[in-house]
């Protein structure tokens, strides 16, 4: 009888919609979680208890689900105007010059290893967690069981997402259940994934131990060796003011890299403020805006490899821009 009535109230359970299974009981009372653990405690060696006592206390985060819905995601983030004037903040930039002279050590290692300049990590954890403030309050298994069993949409990345986390405890000695970070599953001052922790961040502090949440030299070490990773080039601009139209971004595509030659741009009609040499290659970015005055319209830019970097750090035009623009900003203000 008890097997019955077990079995019975799973497939009641896959019978509910998602977020209902998820809010109303525990995790484990699911077939597919069983399955998940079956396969972690098979396939990487987890201890059976450990995870069922993990997973056994993960809840189901509304918000996080909400967040990551792309109908619901706040206007704001889809124009360039807004975005900016949030990204590149007076409060901001004065914490960033306040970040780079505190760490200014880190920063200048981590541009002569990597290449990459200085007030780039600086803008990346700026727009991030504004320099650890707001990196993300959200119990991180609550966020990647959410997000890989009732959020289908991206259920297959999340639960790779999911399997990184928990490796990444085991191999650290981290308590799975004691880990916060954003209502996407990110973590630290730069808001990596765990997959990007486990495989992208190094310790740059030397203490033999990474930690991307409190030590700020591994998060700046951490950043500008995932850029390199991803195809940073050494002293080559990131992006330059474009004129283009609409027709030619249509037949550029969508794309985060840079597949193109800036004269096969230019012979389409592209031009920009500044020059490159003819075969660099180069991607067409549109931000859209909408003034304050309501007129809406497309803004370009015409990105190089290390934007095309930088998008794989977030594949927003938007963000992107921004931490070009709040890198030049926070320099100037550095400067002066």
């Amino acid at each position: 009888m008890k097997r019955r009535s077990a079995l019975a109230g799973i497939a009641a359970a896959l019978a509910c919609p998602a977020a209902v299974r998820a809010q109303t009981q525990n995790y484990l009372l699911r077939g597919e979680v069983q399955a998940f653990v079956d396969a972690l405690a098979n396939g990487y060696g987890f201890e059976r208890g450990w995870l069922l006592s993990v997973i056994g206390q993960a809840h189901y985060n509304e918000t996080s689900e909400r967040l990551t819905t792309p109908s619901l995601i706040p206007p704001g983030n889809r124009n360039w105007l807004e975005y900016r004037t949030r990204a590149l903040s007076e409060s901001r930039l004065n914490d960033g010059v306040a970040f780079w002279r505190t760490n200014s050590a880190a920063l200048a290692r981590a541009a002569t290893l990597f290449g990459v300049p200085e007030e780039i990590p600086v803008a990346i954890i700026g727009i991030e967690t504004m320099y650890g403030k707001l990196a993300g309050s959200h119990r991180t298994i609550d966020v990647l069981m959410t997000l890989t069993f009732d959020y289908t949409r991206r259920a297959e990345y999340y639960r790779e997402e999911l399997v990184q986390f928990l490796l990444l405890c085991r191999e650290q000695g981290l308590d799975p259940l004691a880990q916060r970070g954003s209502f996407a599953g990110a973590m630290g001052l730069p808001q990596f994934m765990p997959s990007s922790v486990r495989s992208l961040a190094v310790d740059f502090d030397g203490n033999g131990h990474i930690d991307i949440a409190r030590s700020a030299a591994d998060a700046i070490g951490s950043v500008a060796h995932f850029l390199s990773v991803n195809g940073w080039v050494r002293d080559l601009p990131i992006a330059l003011v474009a004129q283009a139209t609409g027709e030619i971004s249509e037949i550029l595509g969508s794309t985060i890299r840079a597949l193109y030659r800036w004269q096969d741009l230019a012979r389409l009609g592209v031009t920009i403020d500044g020059t490159l040499e003819p075969d660099t290659r180069v991607l067409l970015a549109d931000l859209p805006f909408v003034s304050p005055s309501g007129v809406e319209g497309i803004e370009y830019r015409v990105g190089t490899l290390n934007f095309s970097a930088l998008l794989h750090y977030n594949r927003s035009f938007l963000y992107a821009t921004a931490v070009t623009e709040f890198a030049q900003a926070v320099r100037a203000r550095r400067q002066s």
